[in-house]
């Protein structure tokens, strides 16, 4: 029987591919396990075009590339997000699209970077680090006007999962109130974080700062956009570690010319890199990390496991845990001998 083929794409960690050999044996599937990298689907398909299994989502699974992928039976995120693969063209190919939730790696990191974009927005943190370095310790007062509490404010969530829910228990310690939005309610996990559950519209309207934790998809992309901006108090904060599109940016770009908002703090933009031009990174009123929310030395070490036991249980004729596209079941292929 020949081996699979296993190949690992964009690897932050690097080209180490330790951890999918090591998951991959011990669950007893035989596979050549090979990392890559790519820049162009025309890259990507030299390096995958014959994969059993391809682990990392990427931006370039287009139609084109996903129907040139003949031997694939899954494409498995490395990531929580998988809106670089086009499922709908994956589902028609018969391949399985399986994503990373951030219960098995990364909800505390996620968690913890929203609550740090919180307080340095409301404690101006990262302006009077660089005002005092300057030497403008006595200007610094000025960053400092109108400076919000974070005691007994109320901090919104759009979106309920696991982050969502764990932001609104580490905010309880600050003295945070949440309230919070989802269209798929885990009621009796959300009920245990202390969550009172409204309306998207009414969490914008009421919250001090609207926290985002959801997917992205066709359904999302925009969500918060001009209408949902201005339902917002002119005093609030706009917190976004989800997915960049979730927000349309030039909305909120204008929203905080505008002064219809306080602020925002941003872990990920529309368009990554974002270009060094972006009004968004000019703004005093703006905080800004670089898509990196999820990131600790402990989260890293094991963001590859999930994938890679979710490889061995496809190619051992198995029911991967975390299908992105479930009614691809009928057309897949799961068969162990090949």
């Amino acid at each position: 029987m020949a081996k699979f083929k296993v190949v690992g794409l964009g690897k932050i960690s690097g080209t180490n591919m330790n951890v999918e050999v090591r998951e991959l044996a011990k669950a007893g599937v035989d596979a050549d396990v090979i990392a890559g990298r790519y820049a162009t689907e025309d890259e990507l398909l030299a390096q995958a075009s014959d994969a059993d299994v391809i682990l990392g989502g990427g931006r370039l699974f287009s139609r084109r590339v996903i129907e040139k992928l003949t031997k694939c039976r899954a494409i498995i995120t490395y990531s929580v997000g998988y809106d670089g693969v086009d499922v709908a063209a994956a589902t028609e190919a018969g391949i399985l699209v399986v994503n990373n939730p951030a219960s098995e790696w990364c909800v505390e990191e996620v968690a913890n970077q929203a609550i740090v974009l919180l307080l340095d927005c409301a404690k101006r943190v990262s302006a009077l680090n660089d005002w005092t370095k300057r030497g403008r310790w006595a200007e610094t007062r000025q960053i400092l006007a109108g400076a919000p509490p974070v005691h007994g404010q109320t901090l919104g969530l759009v979106g309920c999962g696991a982050i969502g829910r764990m932001v609104a228990e580490k905010g309880r310690a600050f003295g945070l109130t949440a309230i919070g939005s989802d269209p798929y309610p885990n009621q009796a996990a959300i009920k245990k974080a202390g969550i009172k559950l409204m309306t998207m519209p009414e969490v914008l309207a009421q919250a001090d700062f609207v926290s985002l934790h959801t997917f992205l998809d066709s359904g999302t992309r925009h969500l918060i956009g001009e209408a949902e901006l201005r339902l917002m108090k002119p005093t609030a904060y706009l917190i976004n570690t989800s997915r960049g599109p979730v927000v349309d940016e030039l909305a909120l770009i204008r929203a905080l010319q505008e002064k219809r908002i306080a602020g925002a703090g941003l872990d990920v933009f529309e368009k990554e890199p974002t270009d060094p031009d972006n009004p968004l990174l000019k703004m005093d009123n703006v905080v800004v990390t670089p898509h990196s929310a999820s990131f600790s030395t402990a989260a890293v070490a094991i963001q590859a496991v999930n994938p890679s036991q979710e490889a061995a249980r496809v190619l051992n004729g198995q029911w991967p845990h975390n299908p992105v596209n479930p009614s691809v079941k009928p057309r897949v292929k799961l068969e162990r001998e090949r």
